[in-house]
């Protein structure tokens, strides 16, 4: 099971630092919701989920399938978030790895815009935007195999 990465901060803490990641990133989420509210009016439909700190866009009409995280929004096509999706290494074929759960993967997304707030944005276009190259997507694949490691500098044994 999966576990949110400040759950071992007592409850007051715990929640007013979710408190100040959410505000942080803001911006994100705001232009989140103008991409939601777009989708809305041709029947994406919203949905608050609590173990992805998230309001999930779902449904959205375009695209070929996955999902967006901007701040604590996350565009989905599909109708569910807690679906199976290959790691960008196997896309790009660097090696045969089982699938991970989206909602997983996103969720890596969200605790790392929490963090880094309105520099998230252009740190993950300078790494290399959506590719496999991304230290982003590498660890936010490494967080939804094993529960461990959403930030993109962490290291195994710290």
């Amino acid at each position: 099971m999966l576990r949110h990465p400040v759950l071992s901060v007592s409850r007051w803490p715990r929640r007013s630092l979710l408190v100040l990641g959410m505000l942080w990133t803001l911006p994100n989420s705001a232009l989140g919701l103008l991409v939601g509210a777009v989708g809305l009016a041709f029947g994406a439909r919203l949905r608050w989920q609590p173990r992805e700190l998230a309001l999930v866009v779902r449904c959205w009409p375009w695209g070929r399938g996955g999902a967006l995280t901007l701040g604590n929004v996350i565009v989905h096509t599909g109708e569910r978030l807690d679906v199976p999706c290959l790691t960008y290494a196997h896309r790009a074929g660097r090696g045969i790895e089982p699938p991970v759960s989206l909602a997983d993967h996103e969720r890596a997304h969200v605790y790392q815009y929490m963090l880094l707030g309105p520099l998230f944005l252009p740190l993950y276009l300078l790494c290399g935007g959506i590719s496999v190259r991304n230290p982003f997507e590498r660890a936010a694949d490494r967080y939804a195999r094993s529960g461990r490691g959403w930030w993109p500098w962490w290291r195994e044994g710290r």
